[in-house]
């Protein structure tokens, strides 16, 4: 049945890309065969959207059934959902982030919990997903860093939720704030060095001296 949709939906000329969301490798991996990924490869371009929300989820087994889907051609991206008491805090984000990309996943999306009937008690703040993106921005590869998302109601798609690193503008200088804390000047359409050949630092701390 899914090569019957896939072959009618590659057959549309505007259809360009496929893409398949899936949460199987996590809760049902031995579904992915060799039988199975022999049928996906032939409809490529075809990615696929891996639904993970806590590292557990990461089993040898999914490891297997991930290893198939890549080594037949298809990018593989992690999307996630931001869950209180589930992978809420900094730590358990960074380690299910880093351990799709072991399994050759990108981390793609992190989604805040959408206002659905039943959901309240896995809801966190807006500012709570923006501070672990905070954490994991200069302390893991930015490859491990997924975009944080949120689903504007009534239609209006997924917009992107990002800290803010520009402290202020003094001119053609932005003062900004790297993932340490530090402060630098950066002058747009000029490379401003100082003697040293580095990109002159304002301060360690928060304040501009």
């Amino acid at each position: 049945r899914l090569e019957w949709l896939l072959s009618r939906l590659r057959a549309i000329p505007h259809v360009e890309f496929l893409r398949i969301g899936t949460k199987v490798p996590a809760v049902l991996p031995q579904r992915v065969t060799p039988a199975l990924c022999r049928v996906l490869k032939k409809y490529h371009p075809l990615f696929m959207s891996l639904h993970f929300v806590h590292p557990a989820e990461l089993t040898p087994e999914t490891a297997r059934a991930c290893g198939r889907l890549a080594d037949a051609g298809i990018p593989l991206g992690g999307q996630m959902v931001l869950l209180k008491g589930v992978n809420d805090d900094a730590a358990t984000m960074k380690a299910l982030c880093q351990g799709q990309l072991r399994l050759r996943v990108k981390p793609y999306y992190l989604h805040q919990c959408d206002a659905i009937a039943g959901s309240a008690h896995f809801r966190t703040t807006v500012a709570q997903g923006v501070e672990i993106l905070r954490q994991l921005h200069g302390w893991t590869t930015g490859y491990a860093v997924p975009q944080y998302m949120i689903d504007a109601p009534g239609g209006g798609g997924k917009v992107p939720v990002a800290p803010d690193y520009i402290v202020r503008q003094e001119g053609p200088d932005f003062v900004i704030r790297n993932y340490a804390g530090r402060l630098y000047r950066y002058r747009e359409g000029e490379a401003e060095r100082n003697r040293s050949g580095q990109p002159p630092v304002l301060a360690k701390g928060g304040g501009i001296p």
